[in-house]
């Protein structure tokens, strides 16, 4: 038995949720999101929950069944609060702003790196070596998050570069004489 899949997804006021078939769909302040259920798992709407069950006792069914769940219950949050992705950069002259529909990363390159804002994303810079990505899809704002920090991966001699907030670089010691 799944331990995550069989605690039910509670839907906040404020969303409303549409069941038609194995799609499911999401409305909320934020946006709206969906996702189609695979074939193992059956999801049912009542009394503001959803309850997630296998359709059968397959490997593959009581697989999904968790899987499906944390989907669920992402794009129910997604929809009411979001989800946030802090990123911190370290480094002599390293820097970001955000310049219209773009990011605008100095990171020690020889030219300035500028990142396409994706739609459904928002970046925020408060200091300039602080860059916040917000959105309603979890995935999708990790992947963003994930690609600006690939431009400039934190090295563990001085931890110069992009890490994410709660990110701890190891650091090695440098050559002796």
């Amino acid at each position: 038995m799944s331990r995550i899949g069989k605690n039910p997804v509670a839907v906040p006021d404020g969303v409303t949720v549409d069941m038609a078939g194995r799609r499911v769909t999401a409305k909320g302040k934020l946006g709206e999101l969906s996702l189609d259920l695979v074939e193992e798992v059956e999801a049912v709407l009542e009394d503001q929950q959803i309850t997630v069950r296998p359709v059968d006792e397959s490997k593959r069914a009581r697989a999904m069944w968790g899987l499906q769940r944390s989907l669920l219950n992402n794009l129910v949050t997604g929809v009411s609060e979001g989800f946030t992705v802090g990123l911190e950069i370290n480094g002599v002259g390293y820097r970001a702003a955000v310049q219209g529909d773009k990011l605008n990363l100095q990171l020690g390159f020889s030219h300035d790196v500028n990142y396409p804002i994706p739609e459904g994303i928002s970046i925020k810079c408060e200091r300039p070596t602080h860059i916040a990505v917000t959105g309603a899809d979890k995935q999708k704002v990790g992947q963003v998050a994930a690609e600006i920090r690939a431009y400039r991966k934190p090295e563990p001699y001085k931890g110069k570069g992009v890490r994410y907030e709660n990110e701890y670089v190891f650091r090695k010691e440098g050559k002796k004489k």
